[in-house]
């Protein structure tokens, strides 16, 4: 009986257990990563849930910090441009790679940027809990083969969720 309680209680802490931290890219080349991307899947925040039309905006800012403009049609093409403007520090010692996102002081939420194509075309940005994920390119619509193979290293990256697709306009 007790063997089977200590089993028991073993298998629940080991279900409780955190997943592994979010393993960053080796660096990132702020100037390059700048700018425009569109996500075009995601795991999204609750503001996020129904985007359409989603692009992500960075800038770099005197200071070393990033300045985020997210825009975002909820639930339509029609909808009004919705806007979320965070402000991001990366942080030290990680290659540019991570980044606490701030979108209410003093809280600064865990962005990861966990996977980079060479060419600065394709980014996966993940967090340690991996509760939300972002799938991001520098065009609204992706051939369907690249698209598969960052939805596979999502899954490679521990999430077992699978990402939304954000509607984009892919004619533009």
């Amino acid at each position: 009986m007790l063997r089977t309680l200590c089993i028991g209680v073993a298998a629940l802490l080991a279900g409780c257990a955190s997943p592994p931290p979010m393993p960053p890219v080796a660096s990132v080349d702020l100037d390059r990563f700048m700018g425009d991307w569109y996500v075009i899947a995601h795991i999204p925040s609750w503001p996020e849930r129904n985007a359409y039309d989603a692009v992500e905006s960075y800038r770099l800012l005197p200071d070393g910090r990033v300045q985020t403009d997210f825009r975002y049609r909820d639930g339509s093409f029609d909808a009004p441009v919705d806007t979320m403007h965070p402000v991001a520090t990366v942080r030290p010692g990680t290659g540019n790679a991570v980044w606490g996102m701030q979108f209410i002081w003093p809280i600064k939420a865990e962005y990861v940027i966990a996977y980079l194509d060479a060419g600065y075309q394709t980014t996966i940005i993940g967090r340690s809990k991996r509760d939300y994920v972002w799938i991001m390119a520098r065009v609204p619509c992706l051939d369907d083969a690249v698209y598969a193979d960052l939805l596979r290293r999502v899954t490679a990256l521990g999430y077992t969720e699978s990402p939304r697709k954000v509607p984009q306009r892919c004619g533009r």
